[in-house]
């Protein structure tokens, strides 16, 4: 083997050293932390209020199904105002 060979494969193990090992073992891990996104065992804590009350609920629920009934065709007549023709 010649001496630029020789050389060149130190250089190249140096290299490849240098990105494999970047420093202590825990070094990556530490490294990763600062993303800005919380790890996946981080669970954010549970409300202490509920969104809604039952009532609340109940009374969307009501709601809801009256727009619905509402929008809903009536009969024979209304049956196909709302749907597009075939040609």
């Amino acid at each position: 083997m010649s001496q630029g060979r020789k050389i060149r494969a130190w250089v190249a193990s140096a290299i490849l050293l240098s990105v494999v090992l970047p420093g202590s073992p825990g070094a990556h891990a530490q490294g990763s932390k600062t993303t800005g996104y919380p790890a996946v065992e981080d669970v954010p804590p549970r409300p202490k209020k509920p969104a809604m009350t039952a009532d609340e609920q109940v009374k969307l629920k009501k709601e809801l199904s009256a727009t619905r009934d509402h929008q809903a065709p009536k009969g024979k007549a209304g049956a196909g105002t709302g749907q597009p023709v075939k040609p």
